[in-house]
């Protein structure tokens, strides 16, 4: 026998076959998979919006191209013919003046919602029972506000003797909802103290969403309340004042609710809804109303336009 050594010998271990690692694909499956996920969520949002806005504004749009009086189940092409018969009928477009006594009415409700929003952001006492007081009025319905003010306007009301107690004399006193004019001013002015105390919530919402520490380093240099509201507040706020300012530009132009109940359109009182709306209930005239709907629409989307290119949003870059 020979005396040389065994070596233990291990067994060789077949190499495995070389496999691709499968995780990669199913990342890119997942994130293929996130892409449709939040247009799920939209799916109802946009069917509602589309059923209940795009159509009715599309089927705004064939009215008015036809002569239908709101009744008879034929309904006759007239091309522009409503168009041309809106823009030749003075009566018809003069009612736009009437929306500047409310649109001068918005710029006076905005600029007190933010002098009050900028004085309760800081410090003052018994500032949560003036936050209250301001915002109530926006919580009371359309309705009980309007007739609320009307007797609040009326011969011998509130108002009459509240200016009473000066030593004037009811003969003296205005009709405040009888002449023509000042029944747009005492209206307007009702739409303030309706509306003011959105604005106030939104501009005081947005002011205390500024960091503190910032109008702490402005004290420390020097800077006043005015100072402060110029540099801090005005730039900060930006986005919330253009966007209260489209919503005033277009709630004075589609006024309709406070002077239909309060006066129902009478002694000059009649805003452009409100002749829409005779146009086409006591008129019959459906597709003449249809067209002063566009027109407004139009009108309401060319000022939000030259307002978004007089005064641009701010694009954030978040990278």
């Amino acid at each position: 026998m020979s005396d040389t050594p065994k070596v233990a010998t291990v067994p060789r271990r077949t190499p495995r076959p070389f496999r691709s690692n499968p995780r990669p694909a199913v990342v890119r499956q997942s994130q293929r998979g996130w892409r449709f996920t939040p247009w799920l969520f939209l799916l109802v949002p946009l069917a509602l919006l589309v059923t209940f806005t795009y159509i009715p504004v599309a089927n705004m749009f064939w009215y008015s191209t036809t002569d239908w009086n709101g009744i008879s189940k034929v309904k006759h092409s007239v091309g522009l013919d409503n168009y041309v018969e809106f823009f030749t009928r003075p009566e018809l477009f003069r009612v736009f003046w009437v929306s500047a006594y409310y649109l001068a009415a918005s710029v006076i409700q905005l600029a007190l919602a933010l002098y009050f929003a900028t004085l309760l952001s800081f410090k003052t006492r018994l500032k949560n029972t003036f936050k209250g007081i301001l915002y109530f009025p926006s919580l009371i319905n359309g309705v009980a506000v309007s007739f609320i003010f009307l007797f609040f306007f009326q011969p011998g009301g509130t108002l009459d003797s509240v200016i009473g107690l000066f030593g004037v004399s009811q003969d003296s006193m205005p009709q405040w909802l009888g002449n023509p004019d000042i029944i747009n001013f005492s209206l307007a002015g009702t739409s303030i103290w309706r509306y003011m105390g959105l604005n106030f919530v939104l501009f005081l919402g947005a002011i205390q969403s500024i960091p503190a520490g910032i109008y702490e380093a402005a004290e420390l240099d020097g800077a006043g309340k005015w100072a402060q509201f110029r540099y801090i507040i005005a730039p900060g706020i930006k986005p919330i004042i253009g966007l209260s300012f489209i919503l005033a530009i277009s709630g004075s132009l589609a006024v309709f609710e406070i002077p239909f109940i309060m006066t129902d359109g009478a002694n000059g009182s009649t805003t452009f809804v409100i002749q829409t709306i005779k146009t086409a209930f006591e008129s019959n005239k459906v597709g003449l109303a249809s067209a002063m709907a566009v027109v407004l629409l139009a009108i309401i989307l060319i000022v939000t336009w030259v307002q978004r290119r007089l005064v641009p949003e701010e694009e954030v870059n978040l990278t």
